[in-house]
């Protein structure tokens, strides 16, 4: 994922293409940032499941971000937010449908063997052991919630 990320980056500079530059400069102090903070933990560099987890938490800020300049009345800046989360997403997997999210749920509560809300701890567990980097967990723990209650 590192090779692909620098690869893109001298891409977008040679293309003089400033604002996908900025932000595979941004993802890539990232991913460095996180090999820093591991290496202070004793831990060798990130694997490609940690740095598509930092992706994923890339694109839910700027989700937020712009989110809030759309209720500022700052469409551009909001724009500017959602272009960055289009570059950012060319590096992570396709996300998995609704369909297919519903269906890894009800794999997962089968497979733990769960039967109440207390047991959703386990889902959520199962499922980010198989669908890390393709799952939106936020949306995927309403759904667990509605079938553990009945």
């Amino acid at each position: 994922m590192r090779e692909a990320i620098n690869a893109a980056l001298k891409d977008s500079m040679k293309a003089r293409d400033a604002d996908r530059t900025g932000t595979l400069r941004m993802v890539s102090a990232a991913f460095k940032d996180r090999d820093i903070e591991a290496r202070g933990a004793g831990k060798g560099a990130a694997s490609d499941d940690e740095l598509k987890q930092l992706l994923a938490k890339m694109i839910k800020q700027r989700q937020e971000s712009a989110g809030i300049y759309e209720q500022n009345a700052r469409p551009e800046l909001a724009a500017k937010e959602r272009a960055e989360i289009a570059v950012i997403q060319e590096f992570l997997p396709q996300q998995m449908s609704e369909a297919e999210v519903a269906s890894a749920i009800d794999a997962a509560i089968a497979e733990t063997g769960a039967a109440s809300i207390k047991d959703m701890g386990k889902v959520m567990g199962a499922l980010k052991a198989k669908h890390t980097g393709v799952m939106d967990f936020s949306a995927a723990n309403g759904v667990v919630k509605a079938k553990l209650a009945g």
